[in-house]
Order: structure tokens, then C-alpha cells, then sequence
């Protein structure tokens, strides 16, 4: 049996520039959901953004990414980013890893605050993710 670690790196190394964006733009929603940022959160993003692109964004860049992800949600809102991630990943395996990357995230301080809640359903749904999947991504993150 693979590791879900190591089926999860095998999946990302096939990822392009713009479906890693992706991941990232699902990431700073999921940081931003309840309006707090905590140290926990800070944390775990860092983190997941260095596994998915192998430490190779960081400083500047990485920061004029998250400038143009910010830009993009103040000026669309975060329905139409999500709907631009949908774009951008495939269905199935890759918006579901970016939904559980999400809510892996919003777990990670203890707390999944109502906010959080609203953002995995409102992801599920425009991602096309099943919402039972995302039900037990949920309790799979608030287990671990």
C-alpha cells in the first residue's frame, strides 16, 4: 500500500505552473475564510507551499503571487476565484486534493470556525466535488 504522502507527491510532480497556482489560490481562500490568519494557519500554508512546489517558490516570487492572487479577490470576489480554479485544475483527483489541501489548512489551528465551514461547502460545490467527499475530508483533517 503507497503512502498518502507519497501518492500525493507522485501527483503533484505532474502538476504545471498554473494548475500549482491553483493549489495555492485554494490555499490563501482557505487562510483567509474567518478573516484571521493565525500562526497555526501561517504555518501550515508555508508549509503546504513549499510540498507542492518542492521549495522552489519562495520569497519575491511566492509574494507577487499571493499580490496577484489578493488582487484577483478584491477585485472579483471568491466565487469567481474559485470558479478560475476549477478552470485551471482538472476534475476529479487534482480539485479534490486542492479542497483537502484547503481544509487540511483550516484545521490546522483546532478551530473550523462556521466561515471555514461555508468556504469547504461553497469550494465542494465549485470544484464539483461531491459534498460527502468533502464531509469526510473534514472529519478525516479533524481526526489527524
Amino acid at each position: 500500500m503507497v503512502e498518502p504522502a507519497v501518492e500525493l507527491a507522485v501527483e503533484l510532480a505532474k502538476y504545471d505552473a498554473p494548475k500549482l497556482e491553483a493549489m495555492i489560490e485554494t490555499l490563501f481562500l482557505a487562510a483567509h475564510a474567518d478573516g484571521e490568519f493565525s500562526d497555526a494557519e501561517r504555518a501550515h500554508f508555508a508549509k503546504s507551499v513549499d510540498s507542492l512546489t518542492d521549495n522552489r517558490l519562495a520569497g519575491e516570487p511566492l509574494a507577487a503571487l499571493l499580490a496577484r492572487i489578493e488582487a484577483g479577490v478584491a477585485a472579483s470576489g471568491r466565487e469567481a476565484r474559485l470558479a478560475a480554479v476549477r478552470e485551471r485544475l482538472p476534475a476529479g483527483k487534482p480539485r479534490e486534493i486542492a479542497l483537502s489541501l484547503a481544509i487540511r489548512l483550516m484545521a490546522s489551528d483546532g478551530i473550523l470556525r462556521t466561515t471555514e465551514r461555508e468556504l469547504i461547502m461553497e469550494a465542494a460545490d465549485a470544484l464539483e466535488v461531491d459534498r460527502d467527499v468533502a464531509a469526510d475530508m473534514v472529519r478525516d483533517a479533524a481526526s489527524a
